[in-house]
């Protein structure tokens, strides 16, 4: 009977109890700090702290003493070392699953700093000792001198022979001159990445059998790789899978891991170089010098070189592409450009192919031809077959011909007066020798091919 008063009674001690505490810490909060409760036997008594209290930091004196012993650095160095161990697992586990499923791996190596990251990497995994993968390199016979010094460098560090590939019929940088002139990337920049990048590229990965390339494209070397991935399926079309071990890494990140490894790089960055290729085109950023990588360690302003898309700012300078375009890629990681052509052209209709023999016949006892001086591997061939297929079907009196001629560039050079791929010419019956100009698609054409034939035919009358 006397629980509901009681408790009523409690209810009402309870509220008081509450009231009296939201003022004493109202009154607290004015001179400097919270109230305190303190039970003191079966009542409960309120005290607030004074301004002669002690004061309030003295009870944040520990977490603070706390903060100012935290070391920032140390805590940055931690992380970035975390950092590059998860990149350096995930890019070895890359390169196993590469190279543990595909036969012939191929990883065209230009020694720029993330290619030595991926070497390194190879040869910690043992595949560059048992042959599990296999360094191609283009020798473009414009490389600095420097370059082919640190192959032989590399090659003896880590125990592997690479596979060299030059344009074609040349062995060294005389007899390119002599069959192509030593200024073609100045005449014809595209027809030179052909000749000393992309046709060797192909014919290499073609002698290698290559099912599976690696290469060092990062997702921060620009806008056009910003998306790629670890892998690459084969493209429908005809190509090879990719391996992009370095797909998530930075160029900070390859430089972090030559420093913590002292892998051997090359002798360039030490100069200013942040990359390099060619060097007809490649100088140092900026081009003072003033940053440089120097016992794996930068000197000067090192984000010059890190920042996002900054690794190529010092390649393909003064360079533009047909179109006027600023060149951006050498040829080589062109969509594509992996793609070795597996079969001659015009293998069938009206197109006559000629052998040696054939041209020599032509020129001893000329009549009107239509000659077409064609590379299988060309782009720029490839895209006119169908069109040359076309017209020789609906054409008479004329004969139309294809003669390869990049196994034959010196003949053709001096016969056919061909200094790129593809060249058209007329031969009349008087034996003159006229070149079209088709440096365009648009002028490799039926229309185009059938207004040429006539304009020759109407001179020589």
């Amino acid at each position: 009977r006397r629980s509901a008063p009681m408790a009523q009674s409690r209810k009402m001690a309870m509220r008081a109890v509450v009231c009296l505490a939201l003022v004493a810490g109202s009154a607290a909060f004015s001179v400097g700090g919270p109230a305190t409760l303190a039970a003191r036997g079966s009542s409960m008594k309120l005290r607030t702290t004074s301004a002669r209290a002690a004061p309030v930091v003295a009870r944040r004196s520990a977490p603070m003493a706390l903060n100012m012993a935290f070391d920032m650095e140390a805590a940055i160095k931690e992380s970035k070392d975390a950092r590059l161990k998860f990149l350096e697992d995930q890019s070895m586990a890359a390169l196993k699953i590469a190279a543990e499923n595909h036969e012939n791996v191929v990883f065209p190596n230009a020694m720029i700093a993330g290619d030595c990251v991926i070497t390194d990497l190879l040869g910690r995994l043992g595949y560059l000792k048992n042959g599990k993968a296999k360094i191609m390199v283009v020798d473009t016979f414009h490389l600095f001198p420097e370059t082919m010094v640190f192959l032989d460098e590399m090659e003896k560090h880590y125990g592997f022979k690479a596979e060299v590939f030059q344009a074609e019929g040349c062995a060294d940088k005389d007899v390119f001159d002599k069959k192509f002139g030593a200024d073609l990337w100045k005449v014809d920049i595209e027809q030179y990445d052909k000749v000393c990048k992309v046709e060797p590229f192909q014919r290499g990965l073609k002698t290698l059998t290559t099912d599976l390339m690696i290469n060092g494209r990062r997702r921060d070397h620009g806008a056009e790789r910003a998306y790629i991935d670890l892998f690459e399926n084969a493209p429908i079309g005809g190509g090879l899978a990719k391996s992009n071990p370095l797909a998530y890494w930075t160029f900070e990140d390859c430089f972090d891991y030559i420093a913590k490894y002292k892998i051997p790089i090359h002798p360039l960055h030490a100069q200013g170089y942040p990359s390099h290729g060619d060097a007809k085109d490649t100088i140092k950023v900026p081009e003072d010098g003033s940053v440089k990588f120097v016992n794996y360690k930068f000197e000067g302003k090192s984000e010059v070189w890190l920042d996002y898309a900054a690794e190529r700012k010092g390649r393909f300078v003064g360079l533009q592409n047909k179109d006027g375009s600023v060149k951006t890629e050498c040829g080589i990681h062109v969509a594509g450009a992996e793609k070795t052509f597996e079969r001659d052209l015009w293998e069938s209709g009206k197109v006559k192919k000629m052998a040696r023999a054939d041209a020599e016949a032509l020129l001893a006892a000329p009549k009107d031809t239509l000659v077409v001086t064609y590379a299988p591997w060309c782009q720029f061939c490839q895209g006119m077959e169908e069109e040359l297929t076309t017209f020789a079907a609906g054409m008479s009196g004329v004969e139309v011909a294809a003669y390869r001629g990049d196994e034959d560039r010196e003949f053709v050079q001096d016969k056919f007066q061909a200094k790129a791929f593809p060249t058209i010419s007329f031969v009349s019956k008087d034996g003159k020798v006229t070149v079209m100009d088709a440096g365009s698609p648009e002028k490799r054409s039926v229309k185009s091919f059938t207004e040429f034939v006539n304009a020759q035919q109407l001179v020589a009358k």
